[in-house]
């Protein structure tokens, strides 16, 4: 900023050499570091008479702002996105906390007829009607397998059509860093369909916050951030960060996986 008020006072110094005495030169102004517009005006009908009449020319400078300097240009790049800053001021158990996360169980399930990678299931999640929910699993888990299992659902994303067929939630899974093993999460024995799981300590149920809206876990990027700090255990449990996922009747676990994500 300052490399363009000393070119426009340079300027300003050389006109007064080129024109007569009698001509006035306004000169350059500045407020809060932001140059402002300056003009140069042809001279009086008098003063064009002289020698240097025809040596000064009508000439404006825009009115733009002086480009910022580089080092408030990083600045500007290094302040978090509105939307990072909140979540990153929000303990991700209580991001966790705004997931309506539930026991369910699989009451049918069939190949679907235009993916060939995806399952969809009607699960009972503990409303009036079960759900449908399309799941990627064809190439990980036998049909048989699937049918009338005890899952972990996520109920509060979105629908989505997933080739002709809305998908409302998602089923739960553990899977390797390939991804060529995935196991779905399972609910202790005991666990009723529709009650909703906690992280943390056995008394934790009395504590839930209540889930917020699908639209508002998307917005907000909730799942999104939260599930980069899902894992499972030594001993197949899951966790979030150190607070063990749970039901009435336990924690959730899957099968074999040890240290894999949880997605």
């Amino acid at each position: 900023m300052m490399a363009a008020v000393r070119m426009a006072l340079s300027s300003c110094v050389r006109l007064h050499h080129l024109v007569p005495s009698s001509v006035s030169i306004p000169t350059l102004a500045t407020t809060r570091g932001v140059a402002k517009p300056i003009s140069f005006l042809a001279p009086s009908p008098a003063a064009r008479s002289g020698s240097g009449a025809s040596l000064l020319r009508y000439c404006s400078s825009s009115d733009a702002t002086v480009a910022p300097t580089p080092q408030a240009v990083e600045e500007e790049e290094k302040k978090p996105a509105p939307a990072e800053e909140e979540k990153a001021e929000v303990p991700v158990e209580e991001l966790a906390a705004l997931l309506d996360i539930r026991v369910g169980r699989v009451v049918k399930a069939w190949r679907h007829p235009e993916a060939d990678t995806l399952y969809v299931e009607e699960v009972d999640v503990g409303e009036e009607q079960p759900r449908t929910i399309c799941s990627g699993l064809v190439n990980y888990i036998p049909l048989d397998q699937l049918q009338d299992s005890n899952v972990i659902v996520l109920a509060n994303l979105k629908p989505r059509n997933m080739r002709g067929i809305k998908s409302n939630g998602m089923l739960m899974a553990a899977s390797d860093a390939s991804h060529e093993t995935v196991e779905l999460l399972t609910p202790p024995e005991g666990s009723v369909p529709g009650e909703r799981i906690w992280f943390g300590s056995e008394d934790g149920k009395d504590h839930q916050s209540e889930a917020t809206s699908p639209n508002q876990v998307q917005k907000k990027k909730i799942w999104e951030y939260v599930q980069p700090h899902l894992r499972t255990s030594e001993n197949c449990t899951a966790f979030l960060g150190e607070n063990p996922m749970r039901t009435s009747a336990g924690v959730v676990f899957c099968k074999t996986l040890q240290g894999a994500t949880v997605s």
